[in-house]
């Protein structure tokens, strides 16, 4: 990133780092950040767009559809997402007005990956009510199982609902606490990954790391279900007419019956995976032991939302869309490391003509078949 380059402008609806927007300007780039928490509103977005804007960097707070294509018609040259997901971005539009957009897989997935594992433990071992029972001083004497116990991760049989970069980074971290591993995904089947593990299952029992020999299957969605003690969610978002399976509300009234009453359900997907609605009523009844969620139906989560009900409280834990917030993984201007370098990246392919100018060939653009 070192060559001089013409003046491309740029309007960024986020600050995604500092020392990443510094490599634009070193560069000659003409930048704008809108550099308040909040998102921008759409109605500036389309204005920066109208004005002539060359590179549009978002998040997925941004609503990128067909008003924002056509406001950008002729000058606007690319979205860059800092974000491996790109809900927010129309598909369809960008390729009709052949706007290539990019996003940041890859980078975030152990990120990600590790995150599920620690919201596991922590809704199952009750991290949030023991510490509250510390710092509020009513915690009166050591007992054996008073006032209350948390549950084991190891040992236990844990689902992977989606096998891609980071269902399969969860895998390999769920092998450590010798979990018995139940997969399914809806589109693709990793049977060579499976293998592997497998492999390295029989390798830790032979040599007496494991003392029972574990297993790993892919099954259909109901099996997973229903022998799993903790279902991990690992899916993109595909609604009705989107997919052959879609995976809007994949977990809900239904669904959530099929799960034993001692599982628990961890989410850092798509939060419109999940119907929110029946996940608090079956935790409320009982049907399930808890959940741990990181991702919303409405980010950010409503005031009024069943699952602040105080009486799931101790059963439910809620993070702020926090799985892949590490310091190399948001920040780092590596693009092999961070998200932010990757945004940039991306963004000076596009713009710079890399990979003979062709973004079907640019590794980071998802919407390779409107230029092939």
């Amino acid at each position: 990133m070192t060559r001089a380059n013409p003046r491309f402008r740029v309007f960024a609806t986020c600050n995604i780092g500092d020392e990443a927007l510094e490599l634009l300007r070193r560069r000659g780039y003409e930048l704008e950040v809108y550099d308040q928490l909040e998102a921008p509103p759409k109605s500036l977005v389309l204005e920066k767009v109208r004005s002539g804007i060359d590179g549009l960097i978002t998040t997925l707070r941004d609503p990128i559809d067909a008003e924002v294509f056509e406001a950008g018609k002729g000058t606007l040259r690319v979205v860059a997402q800092d974000a491996v997901g790109f809900d927010n971005i129309s598909r369809a539009d960008a390729n009709r007005y052949k706007i290539p957009f990019t996003h940041t897989a890859d980078v975030l997935t152990e990120a990600t990956a590790e995150f599920a594992l620690l919201m596991l433990a922590s809704v199952a071992r009750k991290l949030y009510p023991s510490e509250r029972l510390v710092r509020e001083n009513r915690w009166g004497a050591w007992h054996p199982f008073l006032p209350f116990l948390g549950d084991e991760v190891t040992g236990k049989t844990l689902a992977v609902i989606g096998t891609g970069r980071i269902g399969q980074a969860l895998i390999k971290k769920g092998v450590g606490f010798d979990n018995d591993i139940l997969c399914y995904d809806p589109t693709f089947q990793a049977h060579d990954f499976v293998r592997k593990i497998q492999e390295i299952m029989d390798l830790r029992h032979r040599h007496g790391f494991s003392p029972e020999r574990r297993t790993i299957r892919y099954v259909d969605f109901e099996e997973a279900l229903r022998h799993a003690d903790f279902v991990s969610l690992h899916v993109p978002l595909l609604r009705e007419g989107e997919a052959a399976r879609p995976t809007y509300h994949l977990i809900n009234e239904k669904t959530l019956r099929l799960m034993k009453p001692t599982a628990y359900l961890i989410n850092t997907s798509r939060g419109p995976v999940v119907d929110e609605q029946a996940l608090a009523a079956a935790i409320k009844a009982n049907i399930i032991a808890g959940a741990a969620l990181d991702v919303f139906e409405e980010e950010p989560l409503p005031a009024d939302s069943p699952l602040r009900d105080p009486a799931i409280e101790d059963r439910v834990r809620l993070f702020h869309h926090f799985a892949s917030a590490g310091r190399i993984t948001r920040l780092s201007t590596d693009p092999n490391k961070g998200m932010a370098g990757r945004t940039v990246q991306a963004l000076i392919d596009a713009l710079e003509g890399n990979y003979g100018g062709n973004p079907a060939e640019m590794p980071y653009v998802v919407n390779k078949e409107a230029f092939r």
